[in-house]
């Protein structure tokens, strides 16, 4: 007996369409204007070319029909916007059509079909074939297939125009499309195209099963059958959820080595011991470790070796008990951090007599309901260095920030020389120096990045000059801000703050990135201006910093009320 012939199914996207009727030809008009959208969308880099080719000829000068070109541009540029609008109106139209004649038919052809049917099937799959997949299919046909065309277009005459242009450029772009595509497929075939599959099969059973539950909760209160109504469900639950996580497992990364830069400078006690029993584990699992670090006294129990760089080469290598053996002397001279465990912040200072240039009356911050900080009562005299400390998300940069007039307290009052000060006059008198540098810098270099704002004048440049040489800048007051190293960084704003001239310096986390040398020379330079008259305001974790320099400790806690402040 010969086998029957099966019947020969149309393309997927030729059944799609004829549910269109008479607005197919819409559909495919779209897709047309879609890729003409794309082609146009190319001439403004050309003539964008043509103009730079002009400029950049030697000897050219500017070339007369420079404005032109740039007319040209944003004309190609407008008509290729609206020919893609044009486009998408076309396949909109097309999939609205297609979307409402397949919801006609299905319902058409649910109601032909025996009752034995719908015992069978769960009305929440039916929903989804019906409603769901229609929506999706309206989706493919107005923009997946429209876009698809246009992505296809772009970076075809893209290639070509680059071999016009240039052989070597359309080749250097065309081998990663070749492998980027190669991938592609890769991905969407076989084993990868099975598990979409699975995991879209996953997707409609919850979705069925959550409606199905939700439909049937009365009738399942009524005769007791909660647990085993909910079974079901939840077992498409899980299934979902072994699909999401394999999916998550299969792509995440899976690497060997942990590099880490600095994790410490801006984290409080406890989130530097967290930090140090996550690394333990690690290091317990099998993970190499790779630390750059300053503060080095958490390490201890931690790294197997230390490594200390001098100009870019590894000058010596310590295990953990040589260091511990070297001199303190020694320690300094090389520009480290004590390795000694033991330093403790000490207690917040006794309240002075010293007549209060800054000061706070019943300061309190909200964002909506969370209380940041509540009824704050702080002075700050002149010729004082006060630590501000306090666990990380205690509000101490908030109260620094409001302090120099960059944000607005809920309630309380903030003085200066006891009379009220706005946040116009705040600004004025107040130097913030913020603990991201990045955001600090406005200028082309470290010369007038100090100078900014500054009249200058030959006693200005000589004393940018002397503060450069002291904080070991001056060999790059050329360099742009950006390519200096994060403890550069820090200290050109530090500089910037000093040369400033304002009376009232507000540091946050100045040491953060720096070397122990470094952070005694900024001690002593806070010590110095200190005696000069300036009242500074020190926002820290660094104890070395708070023993080296500070005179008052004010501890904010998470519900700050005044108590522990000097």
């Amino acid at each position: 007996m010969s086998k029957q012939k099966k019947t020969k199914q149309p393309p997927v996207l030729g059944r799609l369409l004829a549910y269109a009727g008479g607005h197919k030809w819409l559909s495919v008009l779209g897709c047309g204007l879609s890729g003409v959208s794309a082609a146009v969308g190319i001439f403004p880099f050309v003539f964008v070319w043509y103009a730079a080719r002009g400029i950049l000829t030697p000897g050219g000068g500017v070339p007369a029909g420079l404005a032109r070109y740039g007319w040209y541009a944003l004309a190609a540029a407008l008509l290729s916007a609206a020919i893609y609008f044009a486009g998408l109106m076309c396949t909109h139209l097309a999939a609205f059509r297609v979307a409402t004649n397949i919801r006609k038919a299905a319902v058409t052809h649910l109601i032909d079909l025996p009752l034995g049917y719908f015992n069978a099937n769960l009305t929440g799959r039916l929903r989804k074939q019906i409603d769901d997949n229609a929506a999706l299919t309206e989706t493919l046909l107005a923009h997946t297939i429209p876009d698809a065309v246009g992505g296809i277009v772009t970076p075809i005459l893209a290639v070509v125009l680059l071999f016009v242009f240039d052989w070597r450029m359309g080749l250097a772009c065309l081998i990663p499309m070749i492998i980027g595509l190669v991938c592609l497929m890769t991905m969407m075939t076989g084993r990868g195209m099975k598990f979409f599959e699975e995991y879209q099969r996953a997707g409609e059973r919850i979705s069925a099963e959550a409606t199905e539950y939700v439909r049937g909760i009365p009738v399942v209160k009524v005769f007791q059958q909660t647990v085993y109504s909910f079974k079901s469900f939840h077992a498409a639950i899980l299934s979902y959820r072994d699909l999401a996580s394999g999916y998550a497992m299969m792509c995440r990364m899976k690497p060997k080595v942990f590099v880490c830069d600095e994790p410490t400078a801006n984290l409080d006690a406890a989130g530097t011991n967290q930090l140090a029993q996550t690394l333990r584990q690690l290091k317990e699992q099998g993970f190499t470790l790779l630390l750059a670090e300053h503060r080095i006294d958490w390490l201890m129990g931690i790294a197997d070796r230390f490594l200390y760089l001098r100009d870019g080469r590894i000058a010596a290598e310590y295990t953990p008990e040589d260091l511990l053996l070297l001199p303190e002397a020694d320690i300094s001279g090389m520009g480290l951090r004590s390795p000694r465990k033991g330093m403790s912040l000490p207690a917040p200072s006794v309240l002075d007599e010293s007549p209060a240039v800054l000061k706070t009356a019943g300061l309190s911050k909200r964002i909506c309901k969370e209380v940041i900080f509540d009824d704050v009562s702080l002075s700050f005299p002149k010729g004082k260095v006060t630590a501000i400390t306090g666990q990380n998300g205690a509000g101490k940069t908030t109260l620094a920030q409001i302090l120099c007039g960059l944000a607005r307290q809920t309630r309380g009052h903030i003085l200066i020389d006891g009379k009220k000060a706005r946040a116009a006059v705040r600004r004025r008198e107040i130097y913030y120096c913020g603990n991201d540098t990045s955001t600090q810098f406005f200028t082309a270099s470290v010369a007038e990045e100090l100078l900014l704002n500054t009249r200058l004048t030959e006693e200005s440049k000589d004393r940018a000059r002397n503060l450069l040489k002291e904080f070991g800048l001056y060999e790059y007051r050329d360099a742009h801000p950006s390519a200096l190293s994060g403890g550069q960084k820090q200290r050109l704003a530090i500089a910037c703050a000093i040369f400033s001239g304002r009376r009232i310096l507000i540091l946050d986390e100045p040491t953060s990135g720096l070397d122990g040398q470094n952070m005694r020379l900024i001690a002593e330079r806070l010590k110095s201006e200190a005696r000069r008259g300036r009242t500074i305001l020190v926002i820290t974790h660094d104890k070395e910093l708070i023993e080296s320099c500070c005179d008052r400790i004010a501890k904010i806690g998470v519900k700050f009320g005044g108590g522990d402040v000097a």
